[in-house]
């Protein structure tokens, strides 16, 4: 089986492999936040440190113009900034479920204890594509969403 990681790097795997995925999406985060000028202490010390630059950066794009691998490596790049998000700020992790209709047998989603002490999980390729369909992207919007469905935080109607 080919397993797709952040930024389109792939290799042969039998199962998932939690420890390489999540690698990859850190590092992917990383190299977002150097490339919009987020020093790596900064972005190390919180990945919220890279939240005005990379809202700045999208609000900018010309999403119009986009072509379908503009739009894989912003989904990818995304994905990978909120869940790094997710896991340094909400003691989640990347966790694999068993899905039969997904390509290799599972899907990657994020997990943590919320705030019910149930274990919760959240899609995070999901959360950033319901964004696309709610345009504009709105970075702190689509964190927040994440964090509500990971019972992590609760929306101020919620008792």
């Amino acid at each position: 089986m080919i397993e797709e990681c952040p930024r389109g790097e792939a290799s042969e795997r039998r199962g998932p492999d939690l420890a390489g995925w999540a690698e990859g999406a850190h590092r992917n985060g990383v190299e977002i936040a150097r490339m919009l000028g987020v020093p790596d202490g900064a972005y190390a010390d919180d990945p919220l440190n890279l939240l005005p630059a990379l809202q700045n950066y999208v609000s900018r794009l010309p999403l119009q113009e986009f072509e379908q691998s503009d739009w894989v490596t912003l989904h990818s790049d995304l994905t990978s900034y909120l869940a790094d998000v997710l896991i340094r700020r909400r003691e989640a992790r990347w966790e694999a479920v068993v899905d039969s209709s997904a390509p290799w047998g599972f899907r990657y989603v994020v997990g943590a204890t919320g705030l019910d002490g149930q274990r919760h999980q959240v899609e995070p390729y999901a959360v950033v594509m319901e964004e696309f369909r709610n345009l504009p992207i709105e970075i702190t919007r689509m964190i927040a969403n994440a964090e509500v469905a990971l019972g992590v935080t609760r929306l101020m109607t919620d008792n």
